[in-house]
């Protein structure tokens, strides 16, 4: 069957996370040495406070979550000061995509193939990145898990592509960074690919990615 819509995770797949503790510690210099265990941290923290608030069934929205994990990893950090956070958070909100995302998309669009993003990001904060990032006229979509209130890997945000799309599940390729994302999008019925651009293990579930890739660039080839 025929592919006609390409969904992207946002958030380490379009959009490089590590690029705001990364470009603050040019001029910071309390971050030059430590900013990648803490841009470490921060996304880690981020990630595991929506599975254990899914769990738990309390929502908040991912922009609290993204401040929630910054405050734990600062800390961690032995760093206490509000207003570095804020201009972390400040810069997160701008976070660039990766270099070979736009031609990616283009070269979608030229084969007439759909392309979307899923995201547990708050839509304004996936506003801003896809501004940001000047990849507006390229997406069709921009979808938030805060229409629903859930997070990722739950069953009824991947639902969300066919519901908001009108594209069946075997129609779609769905591309992540993340193996928990792919993992939970491949239960859900697309064809995978997981963008592994840190040479991770496979996860240990029973639900496998069509394929790995090291990074965007060769999305086109699989749609």
């Amino acid at each position: 069957m025929s592919i006609q819509l390409c969904v992207f995770d946002a958030y380490g797949t379009l959009f490089d996370v590590d690029a705001a503790a990364r470009d603050l510690a040019i001029e910071e210099p309390r971050l030059q040495e430590i900013w990648p265990r803490l841009a470490a941290d921060w996304r880690r923290k981020q990630l595991e406070y929506s599975w254990l608030r899914e769990i738990m069934g309390d929502y908040v929205d991912f922009w609290q979550l993204t401040r929630d994990g910054l405050d734990w990893a600062m800390e961690a950090q032995g760093l206490s000061d509000p207003e570095l956070a804020n201009r972390l958070m400040a810069l997160y909100r701008e976070l660039p995509a990766y270099p070979e995302v736009p031609e990616m998309l283009e070269a979608l669009h030229h084969r007439g193939i759909g392309r979307a993003i899923l995201s547990n990001g708050s839509p304004d904060m996936l506003e801003a990145a896809v501004h940001a990032a000047g990849i507006g006229p390229l997406l069709d979509e921009v979808l938030s898990v805060a229409d629903l209130s859930r997070f990722k890997p739950t069953a009824s945000v991947y639902k969300m592509i066919a519901d908001r799309m009108g594209v069946a599940p075997e129609k779609t390729v769905f591309v992540s960074s993340n193996g928990w994302d792919a993992a939970g999008a491949a239960k859900a019925g697309f064809r995978v690919l997981w963008i592994n651009r840190a040479g991770a293990p496979p996860e240990r579930l029973p639900y496998k990615p069509a394929a790995i890739l090291s990074d965007l660039r060769a999305v086109p080839d699989w749609v």
